[in-house]
């Protein structure tokens, strides 16, 4: 179906870039709600939050409630803001954005920003893969890295063809497989457990503190409620607000994708706590992963027709957020350097620039391919890993960009290299990483950087103009 829907957008994609990469900014408001929850989800909320919840009990639900939090405030007042700046000044990418707030005439800004997309962009990429490869293993018993494979395929496959209208269409329709499993799972493994109460007995009697959902330290708590503060500063999230036909319609954009939101992490919580009563030592689970917890769990209470439905939400989780992904990654090679920077001062036909972003799409995926293939982490680490980078850079940087006119260009620089920087150091060091994650203090780190080196350096110009353009005036 996936690939039917590829198929049939690829003549609408074909048009031109902005048709390519942000659906020529006609996406209806549910597209858009759905399209961008289900995209920032990916295979960490159906393989990493239950195995979470598995192993930590209801703990795990702090570290969604950072997310869903900041995604309410993201729809209705940071989503408008930046949809009227990006039709004012043609904003097609996140860096285009930067670009035209900040007068990037030299490409320097325009430059850091892809050379940090790639940098975490790729590795989320991987971490997709590697979560097919895992589902496909735990589904129907074979190789993970022919799971991998399969599921680069069909990634690929409807991706180059349909560009982001195939992509958010497709989401959507995911969307609906990934709620329909992960009520139905649950609620099932529920009542074949003998109800919630017999449930929460049980999971009292193996550990007390499973039901408990503070007993956790002051850093942990901090941490994932942190897990929030990257939803501004992933660009596969922030274009789904560039891309709504009427950005008056993202108020009930807000309400959809919260609903959205809460069931599916609620969902994702109750399977890791039935399956710790299922499974109480995580020995019995293949290759005794938590990961594997949610399909395994599938497998044993439902009739295979429904568990097929199980297994298609994984790879609808999977690849609702690789497509996004690597949308946003083409889109700095091809948009941000190859056409803003290469070529500024040439005119480049559109369907040109469609065909090379179509190659670049395949030749991302045979890099994050690659690496995935040789990654070893978790798929939960590895997601959080490169959404904090991307959180410490562009979260605090956006809005500031967004609502404080004061900022500036060297500001905004300064910012994206230390909550980079600080990402990658913070999880290099033993004693730093298991205090806290490592967003939280990047994105302070960022955001104090971006306000102290704007203070320092001459003011923008033309700023008024710039932030009557956020208004729609």
């Amino acid at each position: 179906m996936i690939i039917a829907i590829g198929i049939l957008s690829a003549r609408f994609s074909s048009a031109g870039v902005s048709e390519f990469f942000v659906g020529g900014r006609k996406m209806h408001r549910f597209v858009v709600a759905l399209s961008a929850v289900v995209s920032g989800r990916s295979a960490w909320l159906l393989l990493g939050v239950t195995g979470m919840a598995y192993t930590m009990g209801a703990n795990a639900v702090w570290a969604v409630t950072g997310y869903i939090t900041a995604e309410v405030f993201l729809f209705i007042f940071y989503a408008r803001r930046l949809r009227h700046f990006a039709e004012t000044h043609d904003c097609v990418t996140v860096p285009d954005f930067y670009a035209a707030r900040f007068g990037d005439r030299d490409g320097r800004l325009r430059a850091i920003l892809i050379a940090v997309i790639l940098i975490f962009m790729v590795g989320y990429v991987s971490s997709q893969f590697v979560g097919g490869g895992k589902a496909f293993a735990a589904s129907f018993g074979m190789s993970p890295g022919v799971g991998v494979l399969l599921t680069a395929l069909i990634v690929v496959a409807y991706t180059t063809l349909g560009g982001f209208l195939a992509v958010s269409l497709s989401d959507t329709l995911q969307a609906c497989v990934m709620i329909l499993a992960l009520v139905l799972v649950p609620a099932i493994a529920i009542a074949d457990g003998g109800g919630l109460g017999a449930i929460i007995a049980e999971l009292q009697t193996i550990d007390p503190t499973l039901i408990d959902p503070v007993a956790l330290s002051a850093g942990a708590l901090i941490g994932f409620l942190g897990i929030g503060l990257g939803s501004p500063g992933n660009p596969h999230i922030i274009v789904r607000y560039m891309s709504i036909q009427d950005p008056d319609q993202l108020r009930t954009s807000a309400i959809v994708g919260t609903v959205w939101n809460v069931v599916m992490a609620w969902g994702a919580l109750f399977i890791g706590l039935a399956g710790r009563v299922y499974f109480p030592d995580v020995a019995l689970l293949p290759d005794a992963d938590t990961e594997q917890l949610y399909p395994v769990l599938a497998a044993q209470h439902l009739h295979p027709i429904l568990f097929g439905v199980v297994v298609a939400s994984i790879f609808a989780a999977i690849i609702s957020t690789a497509d996004s992904q690597l949308l946003v990654a083409a889109s700095s090679v091809v948009r941000d350097f190859y056409e803003k920077i290469l070529h500024r001062d040439d005119v480049i036909p559109q369907k040109r620039l469609v065909l090379y972003s179509r190659l670049v799409v395949i030749l991302l995926v045979t890099a994050a391919l690659i690496f995935g293939l040789l990654a070893e982490q978790l798929v939960f680490w590895l997601v959080l890993f490169a959404w904090a980078g991307l959180g410490a850079s562009f979260g605090p940087t956006s809005i500031l960009a967004l609502y404080w006119r004061r900022t500036t260009r060297a500001g905004v620089i300064a910012g994206l290299a230390t909550g980079t920087i600080i990402t990658i150091l913070w999880e290099l060091t033993p004693q730093l990483s298991v205090l806290m994650y490592e967003l939280v203090p990047a994105f302070a780190g960022g955001l104090l950087v971006t306000v102290i080196v704007s203070r320092m350096t001459r003011p923008p110009e033309n700023v008024d103009a710039m932030f009557a353009s956020m208004k729609g005036n």
